[in-house]
């Protein structure tokens, strides 16, 4: 079935100009945070800290240059003009996101704002929204989700300073909008995949989102405020969702090696958001994920109210609970309502297997985890 809406408008030309200027400021914000803490001799909190920056910098680098190879050896060009040697430099020295605003803004700005209007172009530029979509999406995983789960443990249930709750309150919407962004620039880069409907239906998915990441990690904040060894909970939680992908035997990345590092990131994603890992139907395996999730989220402030009673003198407990329980209700309810009545029903192809089209789309795409 043909989507509703191939072209790549003006509008999401300067969706992309902001994404970049966020993807800048949470830069540095990042590098603040680190001198933050170092220079108050909190030397624990810049070591994890600049140790979640690189893993989600090496990480997004070893991906992007890889799919920049396998576009030059399949000759689909994405992105014209780039030699091996030069992306490879680019790669090292951590310019990989900013190599792929560049090509998407400059090809972009050829497209929507001048006469060409050729579906071929607008395809070739949602491909390459989504491959800068996902790879922001695995530096956000890695990188700050955990962030936002260590400033919530470092800061606890003392004062709150205002401009620390509006961060953490950005960041919670940054980390939802993220995934509303993916899914609809994959759909749309994938012709025989009908579009996210606008409007109402993407508001309602944001809310699931939102509500759903919100309550897990504040969940995980409190298990850490009642023991830090809850890290070895989380690090099984790691094992077991890698070892889901493992046995699903994914078939994301052309070498063995990356392969294996896709199924340990594809691990860590799934710790704080489910995510169909090979586009089929997981009906039973999103069952066993949100009750999973229903578990944490209701037990954690049990939990912590029972075995360290005297927070629940605290307005900080009283408020992290009712975010959690309003964000657990929120995000099932929005959950339901968008699967049941304004998710896309039309009849599509598998994602992995595809359909022959007139546009030429990279593989990967084909196999990118659906949110």
């Amino acid at each position: 079935m043909e989507q509703s809406d191939t072209r790549f408008s003006k509008l999401r030309w300067l969706l992309a100009v902001g994404g970049l200027v966020l993807y800048v400021v949470d830069t540095g914000t990042d590098v603040a945070l680190v001198v933050g803490y170092f220079l108050d001799k909190q030397y624990t909190w810049s070591g994890l800290t600049v140790m979640f920056i690189l893993t989600g910098m090496l990480v997004t680098q070893i991906f992007s240059y890889a799919w920049f190879r396998d576009d030059m050896k399949n000759g689909e060009q994405i992105t014209a003009g780039m030699s091996k040697s030069k992306s490879a430099a680019l790669h090292v020295f951590g310019m990989g996101i900013f190599t792929r605003y560049y090509h998407l803004l400059k090809e972009g700005s050829r497209v929507v704002w001048t006469t060409e209007d050729s579906s071929e172009k607008h395809h070739r530029l949602f491909c390459m929204a989504s491959d800068l979509s996902m790879l922001k999406l695995f530096e956000t995983f890695l990188e700050s989700a955990p962030q936002i789960l260590l400033q919530l443990y470092i800061q606890g249930s003392k004062e709150w300073p205002l401009f620390k709750i509006i961060s953490v309150a950005f960041s919670f919407c940054n980390m939802a909008w993220s995934l509303v962004d993916y899914r609809c620039c994959l759909r749309k880069s994938l012709p025989h995949i009908t579009d996210m409907p606008s409007g109402l239906p993407t508001a309602v998915y944001l809310l699931y989102k939102l509500g759903t990441i919100t309550s897990l990690i504040l969940s995980y904040s409190l298990l850490l405020t009642l023991s830090i060894y809850s890290t070895i909970a989380f690090t099984l939680f790691w094992l077991l969702a890698t070892t889901w992908a493992h046995w699903l035997q994914t078939d994301f990345c052309s070498a063995r090696v990356l392969e294996l590092l896709y199924r340990a990131v594809v691990g860590v994603v799934l710790i704080f958001s489910f995510f169909n890992v090979k586009g089929k139907n997981t009906k039973e395996a999103m069952i066993i994920y949100y009750v999973f999730y229903g578990v944490i989220s209701v037990t954690a402030p049990l939990s912590l109210a029972l075995l360290k009673p005297e927070l629940q003198k605290t307005v900080y407990f009283w408020t992290v609970c009712g975010l959690i329980y309003g964000g657990l209700l929120v995000g099932l309810l929005c959950l339901v309502l968008y699967y049941r009545f304004l998710h896309p029903r039309a009849p599509e192809a598998d994602e992995v297997d595809g359909l022959k089209t007139e546009t030429v789309t990279p593989e990967r795409l084909k196999t990118f985890m659906q949110p």
